[in-house]
C-alpha cells in the first residue's frame, strides 16, 4: 500500500470548480492505492526474485502504475534520456563499443541500419521506441552506468509500447521477450503500461494488475504469426528500399515475394538468376519492414522461399553481411557456407560477406 499526494494550490478558478462540482478541498490531495507486492518483500531481498525474468504492471490510466513502479523498484526505474538533435542514434550510446551498440539494436527489432545513422528526432515513433528500450537495456547491463548492482540488474520501462501501433507493439514485445529469455539480453525487464494486448507477447512470468491491486503469476504463449506469401509485382519494392542497408535498386530479371501479417506488407524478397549456372536463384534483396523486426518474420519468410525452391528443384542460396542474417544462416544447418570474401566481391566493395546455400 503506497499513498500517494499532491498540493492543492487554492485560486478563484478553483474555487469555482469546488462549488460547482462539490469537490471538498484541502491543502493537499490524497489517496491510498493497495496492491500486492509480486515478492511479498522488498524486492531485493526475496528469495522469489531469482524465479523470474519478466514482469509486467498494467492497468487504466491513472491508476498508480508509475508511482508503484517507483516503490517498488527505486533506481532501476528507466526515466527516459533525451537524444540529441545533431547527432546519429548509433552515437547516442555513450562509450559502448560499436559491437554491443549493434546487437542491441537488433535484438530489440530495430535492424535497419539506414535507420541507425539518423537523427533520433526524424525516426518513426516505433523506430524512436526500440532505440529508448535498447539504450535502456545496455544501461542495465552496465555499460552507460558505473554504478553496480548488488543483485541482477532491472530496467523498469515506463509508457511501454504507449506510443506505437498495436501490431507494431505485439512484434515489439514477442521480440523483446525472445532476447531475455534466450540469454541474449542479460538483464530483467518489467514494463509498466495500459495496453493489456501486449501481455500474450510479452510473455511475462507475473502481472500487476492495478486495476485489481493483485497480481497473477502465469506462463503465457505468445499467439502464432501466421505470414501469407505470394508473388507480388516490383512496385511493392518502394515500400522496403530506404530501410535495406544496400543499393535500392532491383535487377530486372529479379522475381519479387511478399509475406503479410494482418492483411499489411510485412517483408519483401527479391531472388535473381546465379549468374552462370541453370536453376539456381539468389536472395537479391530481403528487408523487414521495422515495425516487423525481431519476432523471426524474416526467417521464417527466407526459410519458406528456400524449401519452396528447393522443392522445385532449384538451388537456392544468399548472400550477406548483415548480422541477423549471418547469425540465422549460422545456426541453422540447413544453411551451408560456400564463399567467404573478408574484403568483399565486386558487388559489396570492401564489405566482407559470406554467402550460403540451403541444403536440407
Amino acid at each position: 500500500m503506497i499513498t500517494l499526494s499532491c498540493p492543492v494550490y487554492s485560486s478563484y478558478r478553483v474555487q469555482q470548480i469546488a462549488g460547482m462540482f462539490d469537490v471538498p478541498l484541502a491543502e493537499r490531495a490524497e489517496r491510498v492505492v493497495e496492491f500486492e507486492n509480486p515478492f511479498n518483500e522488498s524486492v531485493a531481498d526475496s528469495a522469489q526474485f531469482s524465479d523470474w525474468k519478466i514482469g509486467c504492471i498494467v492497468g487504466p490510466s491513472g491508476s498508480g502504475k508509475t508511482s508503484i513502479a517507483k516503490h517498488l523498484f527505486g533506481e532501476h526505474y528507466y526515466p527516459g534520456n533525451d537524444w540529441s538533435s545533431d547527432q546519429a542514434v548509433i552515437d547516442g550510446f555513450g562509450d559502448v563499443p560499436i559491437k554491443d551498440i549493434v546487437r542491441m539494436l537488433t535484438v530489440v527489432g530495430f535492424s535497419s541500419p539506414p535507420g541507425w545513422i539518423k537523427p533520433y528526432s526524424v525516426l518513426s515513433n516505433g523506430e524512436k521506441f526500440r532505440c529508448d528500450l535498447a539504450r535502456a537495456l545496455l544501461n542495465a547491463d552496465g555499460r552507460l552506468q558505473t554504478a553496480v548492482c548488488r543483485w541482477q540488474s532491472v530496467v523498469c520501462f515506463d509508457e511501454y509500447t504507449s506510443v506505437v501501433d498495436r501490431d507494431a507493439a505485439k512484434i515489439a514485445s514477442a521480440a523483446l521477450s525472445k532476447g531475455i529469455k534466450n540469454g541474449t539480453i542479460s538483464c530483467r525487464f518489467v514494463a509498466v503500461t495500459c495496453h493489456y494486448d501486449i501481455l500474450d507477447w510479452l510473455e511475462p512470468d507475473w502481472v500487476l494488475d492495478t486495476a485489481t491491486g493483485k497480481v497473477s503469476r502465469r506462463l503465457l504463449r505468445r499467439p502464432n504469426i501466421e505470414l501469407e506469401i505470394f508473388r507480388c509485382e516490383r512496385s511493392l519494392w518502394t515500400m522496403f528500399k530506404a530501410h535495406h542497408y544496400l543499393s535500392g535498386n532491383l535487377s530486372p530479371s529479379c522475381r519479387c515475394y511478399a509475406a503479410l501479417w494482418n492483411g499489411k506488407p510485412a517483408a519483401f524478397c527479391a531472388l535473381i538468376p546465379q549468374q552462370g549456372f541453370e536453376r539456381w536463384y539468389r536472395v537479391s534483396r530481403i528487408v523487414t519492414l521495422p515495425d516487423y523486426q525481431g519476432a523471426g518474420i524474416g526467417s521464417a519468410f527466407l526459410e519458406t522461399l528456400a524449401q519452396m525452391y528447393r522443392g522445385q528443384g532449384f538451388r537456392f542460396s544468399i548472400t550477406a553481411s548483415h548480422p541477423s542474417i549471418l547469425s540465422h544462416c549460422k545456426r541453422l544447418r540447413q544453411w551451408r557456407a560456400i564463399s567467404i570474401k573478408k574484403t568483399g566481391s565486386d558487388r559489396s566493395r570492401g564489405r566482407a560477406v559470406v554467402s550460403f546455400e540451403y541444403v536440407p
